[in-house]
């Protein structure tokens, strides 16, 4: 019978990357929406695993399917690490990122290429139906370009310049962006992590 995975998140843009990353897997992943599950949930956590923790726990008491959750975000060194956890709520909860890129490229004017080191960083929690929880983590290293540039992804996609690849993550396909994402890493991890107990 197919494992059904609860994802805690509304986000459509990052089910689609999850469903992408999980493709060929033999389980049925769903949104907490299209599982018919709500939950008010309070991020209190210190750190992106804390609050990935919350997010599964706090969901998992609502189902018993396995339910993952993640916290992501972008951390700017010479901003000492901001947005950092806070990178969703940044500028106010329901702030465009259009904005919140802006106020950060502003916070950055000047600021040499060698000192604009940032890292895309995800933790993904999973919570197991029979109380096990375990978490995986994936970084992508980059800098903080100087224009918002790119179509492609979301978020704080259009700033991070990738020198690798002489582009942001904006402008990478959604393909390229999936192999070497922070949340692809993660992903990745905790898909080999959850072969280890399940059949997928």
């Amino acid at each position: 019978m197919k494992q059904t995975i609860i994802f805690a998140t509304g986000n459509a843009g990052k089910m689609r990357e999850i469903r992408q990353i999980m493709e060929g897997a033999d389980v049925e992943l769903l949104s907490m929406k299209e599982a018919g599950i709500e939950a008010d949930i309070v991020e209190d956590g210190k750190s992106f695993e804390e609050n990935a923790v919350i997010k599964a726990k706090a969901v998992a008491q609502k189902t018993n399917h396995i339910v993952l959750a993640d916290d992501s975000g972008l951390e700017i060194d010479y901003l000492n690490k901001e947005p950092g956890i806070y990178s969703a709520r940044y500028l106010g909860e329901d702030t465009p990122y259009d904005v919140k890129n802006a106020n950060l490229l502003e916070r950055l004017k000047g600021v040499p290429e060698e000192k604009r080191t940032a890292r895309f960083v995800c933790a993904i929690a999973a919570a197991m139906p029979d109380g096990e929880i375990f978490t995986t983590t994936g970084f992508i290293e980059g800098r903080i370009g100087h224009e918002i540039k790119g179509e492609n992804g979301f978020g704080y996609d259009p700033i991070f310049y990738l020198p690798e690849y002489q582009c942001t993550s904006a402008q990478l396909s959604e393909e390229e962006k999936n192999a070497i994402s922070h949340r692809g890493r993660a992903l990745t991890a905790m898909r080999e992590e959850l072969g280890k107990r399940i059949e997928l």
